[in-house]
């Protein structure tokens, strides 16, 4: 790659603190590198660069084949008036080249996308990040998020919500954990929190936690999926039971998912059908929940039948 090209100082305002995901609006300068061509237009406020480029901030990383970096000129402080313009016939000499004082508050991502930092990584075709928004959305075939604890895949567009903490994928989405516990459906919302987080009714220390990096999309410290929504052909599998429904929820820390709508619970040859459904995927357990659209239906297979995750 080529040296630096520019450094361009960002004056965002500081979301809140959440350590997950892929996203550059911390307010450190991001460093640009290409290996072919630099390409400025002026009219567009935009700087193109192409034949392999990165985009460095902190301790994320975007490489592409070409990157296009959107600018527009620096708002003041709040509370600060803005700057006079300067004279029809003054020379700029901030050595700006598309002149005058620019800030970066887009990025746009083109082939063989790669966004990573220490411990996350993510792929895709096309990815454009805003920084105002703090919002990711790539495109492409075989899009793929991975952390530590799991690897989130999607077929049509996955996008990273850095201020609510909240990662979509849309079409086939799915959510594979370390121990094998998979979470899918047509459109997929998981929520995430800092892996540090304080269980609900423990009291917190009288030291706060140093807080994480909120404009990271590929975090700022470690994280963990808190829960996962899904719409449209949901289905929960474990390595001895798969649960389907047309919608469900799934709380990660107590492995325990609710499925509504055309519910299946499935275990071996053993079967049960009804509208909801509890579903225990940490004991393979789950209790079929009475329903106003249909009855409780089951079959059990006599030589299954003595198991005792068998559905109830």
């Amino acid at each position: 790659l080529l040296p630096l090209l520019i450094a361009l100082p960002l004056a965002l305002p500081p979301a809140p603190a959440h350590a997950d995901g892929l996203d550059m609006s911390h307010g450190e300068a991001v460093q640009l590198f290409w290996k072919k061509e630099e390409i400025y237009d002026r009219n567009a406020q935009t700087v193109t660069l192409t034949g392999g480029a990165r985009a460095v901030r902190g301790d994320v990383t975007v490489d592409a084949d070409t990157l296009i970096g959107y600018l527009r000129k620096k708002t003041p402080p709040p509370g600060q008036p803005a700057p006079p313009p300067p004279p029809a016939n003054a020379k700029d000499n901030s050595g700006d080249p598309m002149g005058g004082s620019l800030e970066l508050y887009r990025i746009e991502a083109r082939g063989n996308v790669h966004i990573y930092n220490q411990t996350d990584q993510g792929w895709g075709d096309h990815a454009l990040y805003d920084m105002d928004q703090a919002v990711m959305v790539m495109t492409g075939k075989h899009l793929k998020l991975t952390t530590p604890q799991d690897v989130l895949t999607a077929r049509d567009v996955m996008e990273y919500h850095s201020k609510t903490r909240m990662s979509v994928g849309r079409g086939d989405a799915t959510v594979t954990t370390n121990d094998g516990k998979q979470v899918k459906a047509d459109v997929l919302v998981s929520f995430s929190k800092p892996s540090d987080a304080p269980a609900p009714g423990t009291p917190q220390s009288a030291k706060p936690a140093q807080a994480a990096d909120s404009s990271n999309p590929m975090g700022g410290g470690a994280s963990k999926l808190d829960r996962a929504y899904g719409w449209g052909h949901v289905v929960l599998r474990t390595q001895t039971q798969t649960g389907t429904g047309d919608r469900g929820v799934y709380v990660f820390d107590t492995q325990i998912a609710r499925l509504i709508g055309h519910v299946h619970v499935t275990q071996g040859q053993n079967q049960n059908n009804g509208s909801q459904a509890i579903v225990n995927m940490k004991t393979g357990i789950a209790t079929m929940l009475p329903g106003t659209d249909s009855p409780i239906q089951g079959l059990v297979v006599p030589n299954e039948a003595n198991s005792s995750q068998a559905p109830k």
